[in-house]
């Protein structure tokens, strides 16, 4: 189903990085808001696809793939490019480095988990978290080019920064506990192709 509208938004969050890299490397204190636009647009669609392919009834394997690899594309680029263009630097280089490295490790738990046929939930934590995170990875872009000192931009994304690494560590560790758990989980209906939910006993906050 790669063809449909819920498919395409996916795709469209791996599409966006190429423009979002030829923006930051364009003049001019305009091409930041644009820059901001365009991944403003790109992060809405982490909604809209999982919404509209639920409602729609158009869910797929290819879409359960897909959306976590474009959002963790779309976060790491953007991330990648804020330190290279200097807008994220010195000790705020940490909570980049939290987040950077807290995606590497779920991708890894999940595709283990994966193979055992069980499922990790995400989390309102989880969700609080992504929300803030790409909220101030936007204030960022845009950075000091703002035509007024009214709103501190920078120190918003700044802020947000932080605040987002700190739930991608608690988010995170609540993920690698519920791995651990399973690490060695030789379980028969673990191999029988179905899928096992974290149950009762997992963590509440995994995202």
């Amino acid at each position: 189903m790669i063809n449909s509208l819920p498919m395409v938004l996916t795709l469209s969050r791996i599409v966006a990085i190429p423009v979002l890299t030829a923006l930051f490397y364009a003049e001019g204190d305009w091409v930041r808001y644009i820059a901001c636009a365009v991944y403003t647009a790109a992060a809405v669609t982490d909604y809209l696809d999982g919404y509209l392919a639920r409602a729609w009834k158009q869910q797929s394997k290819l879409g359960r793939i897909f959306d976590p690899i474009a959002d963790k594309l779309l976060v790491a680029a953007t991330i990648l490019l804020l330190v290279a263009t200097d807008r994220i630097a010195g000790i705020l280089v940490l909570p980049a480095l939290v987040i950077l490295c807290r995606e590497v490790l779920v991708s890894g738990l999940r595709e283990f988990l994966a193979e055992i046929r069980i499922g990790l939930p995400v989390s309102g934590l989880a969700k609080w978290k992504t929300g803030i995170q790409m909220t101030a990875l936007g204030f960022l872009i845009v950075g000091d080019a703002q035509p007024t000192a009214f709103l501190p931009v920078t120190l918003i994304g700044d802020v947000g920064l932080w605040a987002a690494a700190v739930l991608t560590l608690i988010t995170g560790w609540d993920y690698l506990i519920a791995g651990l758990k399973h690490m060695g989980d030789d379980k028969p209906e673990a191999v029988k192709g179905e899928k096992r939910p974290l149950g009762p006993a997992a963590p509440r906050r995994v995202g």
